[in-house]
């Protein structure tokens, strides 16, 4: 093979961890857990080195290896990273084995880290991968581990969320797999080339298809993608696949899964589609702000501390696509660096609501109140993590709504306006669930709740760190995006007549004529006036 061997060794140790656990006795069940957590910690471990040395002021792809698989029908083992995907390769890293250490199952352990490190393995190959034929294998991987996690280790209607998840995920997969292959087909006929699934000679070739063709193709991976995000109106699957799924399920669906929808709209629809993509941009904007206020207004109404939780995840993922589709710096780094927030964020939050439903063997927000009292860390942190959800400054929820609706803003000022609104509402159905749940005098079933052990608490802190690290100091993870950010945007605008938008383009009234009055004030207070 050509080219570096980390990422090849950080795609499959989680999986030689599984393949241990599954050749161990069943009499041997009390390794399990450490088998699982060492695999995927030490894989972690990797991906934390992998951002250490990764270098930020390169936009292209780093640590690559290429080498031929099936060369007869042009598919490679090639993968590769850059700044758009490094964070989230990271973030698989840390979240597996937090999930892993906080959550033991109740049955059948071998079965459920086999799975869990089989799913470690399928995202970050997702992240890694830069042949389409790869990416496709690794994309369906991940969806037979979490349907047997949520048909097996979910609850009472496990098997109905499991189901649905599976069908409405594969319907979207078939539909890209038949558009990848019209892609690299077509591709070869127009350009009189050999046929290729290579992303980056596809990339090279883009403006080969006609515009229709390319829309249609477009159209067949942004059905797939807007399953996965979920988009609305085909996020019906989420809230039951979340509300059912076991608790190291949930976290990891938030904080990856879903990571694999908007990471591919920003890797696939806007670099091999830009056309398609600016010239779907209206619509995207208008489902992602219809998500983002319809997530909040049905999670204000629920009754399931979790199921609430997972409608919110509707909410912020409609920022993530506000982000991507405004085509410019900030909108684009804005919604990457929300994958990361949200996958922090609301991972942090299931987590949360998986320790109280252990304690207290519901989740009905009417039979939880007073909690503050009788678990006052456990409040605290649920306080830190529910106001970075919120978007409050200084949290990492904050920095990446402002730079996407900054991006929208400048794009299409009237969605980003309506959008903030979001912003509100969403203080108010997390605000008003945790006083529900914390605060009052506490019943008799509430009095004894147990406050955070030891292990709960080593889990959540580093969630904790990062939600605060990154609110107040964003530039390591901004810095590392931007060039590749930049580069996207370069690659779109040197395709098809097209300047993507930025601050210094809006006339009256813009961020451009703020700043320019400000650098007056600041010359007149030189001159003394």
């Amino acid at each position: 093979m050509g080219g570096s061997t980390v990422l090849p060794v950080i795609i499959f140790l989680p999986l030689v961890g599984a393949l241990a656990i599954a050749l161990v006795s069943d009499r041997r069940a009390e390794v399990f857990k450490p088998v699982a957590v060492a695999a995927s910690s030490a894989t972690g471990a990797l991906t934390l080195w992998l951002m250490a040395a990764f270098d930020a002021g390169d936009s292209g792809y780093q640590f690559t290896q290429l080498t031929g698989w099936i060369d007869s029908a042009g598919i490679s083992w090639h993968v590769g990273v850059d700044g758009i995907s490094l964070f989230l390769v990271v973030l698989t890293g840390v979240l597996f084995p937090l999930a892993i250490v906080a959550c033991d199952p109740p049955h059948d352990a071998k079965a459920y880290y086999v799975w869990l490190l089989v799913l470690q393995t399928g995202c970050l190959g997702v992240f890694l991968s830069l042949d389409l034929v790869l990416f496709f294998l690794f994309f369906e991987v991940v969806l037979i581990p979490m349907y047997f996690l949520i048909g097996s280790w979910g609850h009472d209607n496990r098997k109905y969320a499991a189901t649905k998840f599976f069908l409405f995920t594969m319907l979207g997969s078939a539909l890209m797999l038949v558009g990848m292959l019209t892609l690299a087909l077509l591709t070869a006929r127009h350009t009189g080339e050999a046929v290729t699934f290579n992303l980056l000679e596809l990339a090279e070739d883009v403006g080969a298809l006609p515009t229709i063709t390319a829309r249609w193709i477009f159209l067949s991976f942004l059905l797939a993608f807007a399953v996965k995000v979920p988009m609305f109106p085909v996020h019906t699957w989420l809230p039951d696949a979340h509300t059912e799924a076991p608790t190291a399920g949930s976290v990891i669906l938030a904080g990856v899964m879903l990571k694999l929808g908007t990471y591919g709209l920003v890797r696939f629809g806007l670099y091999l589609f830009p056309e398609a993509s600016r010239y779907f941009a209206p619509l995207l904007f208008t489902l992602g702000v219809i998500g983002i206020l319809y997530g909040a207004v049905v999670a204000t109404m629920q009754r399931d501390l979790k199921r609430l939780v997972a409608y919110s995840s509707v909410a912020h993922l409609g920022f993530i696509v506000l982000g991507v589709f405004s085509i410019n710096t900030e909108g684009i780094e804005g919604g990457l660096l929300q994958m990361v927030n949200h996958g922090l964020s609301t991972g942090a939050l299931f987590l949360l609501v998986g320790f109280i439903y252990e304690r207290r063997h519901t989740r009905q927000i009417s039979e939880l109140i007073g909690l503050q009292k009788a678990a006052p860390v456990l409040a605290a942190v649920f306080t830190v993590v529910m106001l970075s959800s919120v978007g409050l400054p200084g949290l990492n929820g904050f920095v990446g709504e402002f730079l996407i609706l900054a991006g929208a803003f400048v794009a299409h000022r009237w969605w980003a306006v309506v959008a903030a609104a979001g912003v509100i509402v969403a203080a108010l159905y997390l605000l008003w669930a945790y006083q529900r749940v914390f605060h009052g005098t506490p019943d008799a079933a509430n009095a004894d709740t147990p406050d955070l052990n030891w292990r709960e608490k080593l889990v959540m802190a580093p969630l904790v760190g990062l939600i605060v690290f990154l609110g107040v100091y964003p530039k390591p993870v901004i810095e590392r995006m931007e060039p590749a950010v930049n580069a996207l945007i370069e690659h779109m605008e040197a395709v098809e007549d097209f300047e993507s938008p930025t601050v210094d383009d809006r006339p009256e009234g813009s961020f451009a004529e703020l700043r320019s009055l400000i650098a007056d004030h600041g010359d007149h207070e030189e001159e003394g006036h």
